[in-house]
């Protein structure tokens, strides 16, 4: 007969510094475990402070709440019987490592330290922690007298060890080290460690769900074993998403997993599995088996209990089966991250819900369609009867007995859209916006701010004797560009006046968080006005491409009947700021930024996944644009776009906390590192293309070939003209 065991892994939504939060999320999914069956629990990392504290982890006081959490721990009786492991920070020899700590039945069995740390994309680890660099070696832990007052303990053993049960073996990593090149679970099952652990802080990106699975699938066909995956879900207090996914993998195949996205903060994976069955699969790998006669041994922490003990000889259970793993597409990983993120923002910063300045285009129709996900993740979680929605719902709406049954009906209540028109606004988008909120159900306004434009025109021309003016009514460049803040500029005014006093109007307690929705593209290229609408609390789509948006809205449309969304993608970007003709508005996005969307995310792309400067990019496109543009035009696109970058790289100081989501957000608050004043010019660079230009034209290097067809190049800027509308606010 097999020897089964019940394992479960633990997807948590914690809060950084959260510690009474955090220690009733991770009761319950203990609870949860204990009630399936299982006699092993693993949560994600850090989950008992939080991942996201970031310097506060040079605090003593977050070791110190830590510890006294693990004690909470450690006494509860529902832990009885089970052996469980959990992340925190531990100070060593006066290092912060960021480990593992293993309990059971009152007594630590092991505090094994994290050996790999990761310190690309948003991550900083070495910052606050420092990696164990002693493989399989283990040293004496002295405890803080708060827990061995109860556990009776003095020293523990501290480092790379393994936990020997009465009939199995179970090891672990830390997030990272799975990632690693020289991950440990390969000389761990070559020493006959079966059960695999890991606890991880993962944040999601586009198109990115898949490695993890394939990580964990792959680690365990060519070792065999069962993996065990906890990871985070949700916002603990920064601007990456936690996209659960735990799982439990055997022998290559993935048995059990969790969701990636959920408004519930606790969720339990369960899975059983038969420890027999991996002993068969290890011994038919011969190279592995060859290669495990040599291998080096771990210390082994012995435990006298055994995970099958009360399970194995019940002949109703069976082992948990292969499943199919079925990712979400980008555009319902849009559709339901920021949704998540934006319910967590929410409910946890105290507010009354969302203002948003909807503007008829595809950008605001986004932000906009994300909360009207969120509405409905919220109004399904709740009537299925989660307490914890419910109680938060009530809170954030100020009604002790309401429970959301449409989607619609909550929209109303914690989301105000309003549409910002000037003289220079269409009524064709002032009409999409209504549409869009009254099919989503926004508490809707149309408010026109001329006469605080005027206002404002009025005291400059005051001050000064001088009236600027359009460029379509005979000013200059640099007028006209002035004219365009201007709107721009009141529109975040008038958004944080009514978000602060809508409800007071409402007969409602609080105030609203503004929305952004300005797009990673237009960050990129700076084509965003400074301190303007694109300025607000949070911005759920600034990490999101406008190719990605398109599609979203399309998907959009269709999962949430909004037909009102097919006349917003058929409309051309524009910020609507320049005057009318005829009614009709003739100024466009792509126009005045001298680029197309799709360029940016190549440019962007370029940059940041490849490392390009502005030379390497140049050659780069030579050969991904051969088809279409000539070697000048590329070299004139490169020059524009490095100019604009360069010139609006200020903006990215001041961007609005945005949701994570793409690999090249130019973000350096938090993931992209670079200066924010550059020499524009870019003369050694540049003269690099140029002379590589110049080799070209002379035949002395590649040649196009002649069907190649010439597209006319587009018009740009002259260098050091100033940009219009949404790319301005330079600072020289």
């Amino acid at each position: 007969m097999g020897r089964k065991v019940t394992l479960a892994v633990s997807t948590l939504n914690q809060w950084a510094l959260d510690f009474d939060g955090n220690l009733n999320r991770i009761i319950q999914s203990i609870q949860k475990a204990r009630d399936a069956g299982a006699t092993f629990r693993s949560g994600p990392e850090l989950e008992i402070c939080g991942y996201s504290c970031e310097d506060h982890f040079y605090e003593g006081d977050t070791l110190l709440h830590s510890w006294e959490v693990l004690l909470e721990l450690i006494i509860s009786p529902i832990c009885r019987d089970m052996i469980i492991d959990v992340g925190m920070p531990v100070m060593h020899k006066n290092c912060t490592y960021n480990c593992r700590v293993v309990f059971f039945n009152r007594k630590i069995l092991l505090i094994r330290p994290k050996m790999r740390l990761c310190d690309d994309g948003n991550y900083r680890e070495s910052r606050w922690f420092t990696e164990w660099r002693k493989p399989l070696e283990i040293e004496d832990y002295y405890l803080p007298r708060i827990i061995s007052t109860y556990t009776g303990q003095n020293v523990v053993a501290f480092g790379d060890a393994v936990i020997a049960t009465r009939d199995t073996c179970i090891g672990y990593e830390i997030c990272e080290e799975l990632w690693n090149p020289a991950s440990s679970h390969i000389p761990m099952c070559q020493d006959g460690v079966e059960l695999i652990v890991n606890g991880s802080g993962s944040y999601m990106e586009l198109r990115k769900a898949y490695v993890t699975v394939d990580l964990i699938k792959s680690a365990t066909f060519k070792a065999g074993g069962c993996y065990l995956f906890s990871n985070l879900r949700g916002c603990d207090g920064q601007r990456v998403y936690f996209n659960g996914c735990s799982c439990i993998a055997v022998n290559g195949e993935i048995v059990k997993r969790s969701r990636q996205f959920a408004v519930e903060e606790v969720e339990i994976t369960v899975a059983t599995v038969d420890l027999e069955d991996i002993r068969t699969y290890r011994n038919h790998i011969r190279s592995l088996a060859h290669m495990s006669g040599g291998s080096l041994s771990y210390p082994r922490i012995a435990v006298d209990f055994g995970l099958s003990d009360m399970s194995s000889w019940n002949l109703s259970l069976m082992a948990s089966r292969p499943i199919e793993w079925v990712h979400h597409t980008p555009e319902e990983e849009i559709t339901m991250g920021p949704a998540c993120w934006l319910w967590d923002y929410l409910r946890r910063s105290g507010q009354g819900g969302f203002f948003l300045p909807l503007s008829g285009g595809v950008d605001s129709a986004s932000t906009a369609c994300i909360v009207y996900s969120m509405c409905n993740l919220v109004t399904d979680s709740c009537n299925k009867g989660d307490p914890t929605t419910i109680a938060e719902v009530r809170k954030i709406v100020s009604d002790a007995d309401y429970i959301p049954k449409d989607p619609k009906e909550l929209c109303s209540r914690l989301f105000v859209t309003s549409y910002l028109a000037t003289e220079n606004s269409s009524k064709l988008t002032k009409d999409l916006a209504a549409s869009l909120a009254s099919q989503i159900g926004s508490y809707h306004l149309d408010v026109n701010i001329c006469d605080a434009v005027v206002a404002l025109l009025t005291i400059f021309a005051r001050a000064t004797n001088r009236t600027p003016r359009f460029s379509a009514h005979g000013g200059s460049a640099r007028e006209s560009l002035a004219m365009q803040n201007i709107q721009a500029r009141m529109r975040m005014v008038t958004s944080y006046l009514f978000a602060q006093l809508i409800l007071w109007t409402r007969n409602r307690p609080g105030g609203l968080l503004v929305l952004g929705s300005s797009n990673v593209d237009e960050a990129l290229r700076g084509y965003m006005t400074k301190y303007d609408c694109s300025s607000a609390d949070i911005n759920p789509i600034g990490g999101i491409s406008k190719t990605d948006l398109k599609a979203f809205l399309r998907f959009a449309r269709q999962r949430f009947e909004l037909p009102v969304l097919d006349q917003i993608l058929q409309q051309t970007p524009t910020a609507e700021l320049e005057p009318l003709e005829n009614g009709v508005c003739t100024q466009s996005d792509e126009a005045d930024m001298g680029m197309t969307y799709s360029e940016l995310s190549i440019f962007g792309t370029l940059r940041k996944q490849n490392a390009c400067g502005a030379f390497s990019m140049f050659c780069k496109l030579l050969s991904m644009w051969h088809h279409s543009h000539t070697p000048a035009e590329v070299a004139d696109k490169v020059k524009h776009f490095f100019r604009c970058y360069a010139i609006h790289r200020h903006k990215m100081t001041v961007l609005t906390p945005s949701y994570h989501a793409e690999s090249y957000s130019p973000d350096d608050n938090r993931f992209d590192h670079r200066p924010f004043l550059y020499n524009v010019k870019w003369r050694w660079q540049f003269k690099a293309i140029d002379d590589h230009l110049q080799q070209l034209v002379s035949g002395s290097s590649l040649k196009e070939p002649e069907e190649v067809v010439k597209i006319p190049p587009k018009t740009l800027p002259k260098p050091g003209s100033s940009d219009r509308s949404k790319q301005t606010g330079v600072v020289v």
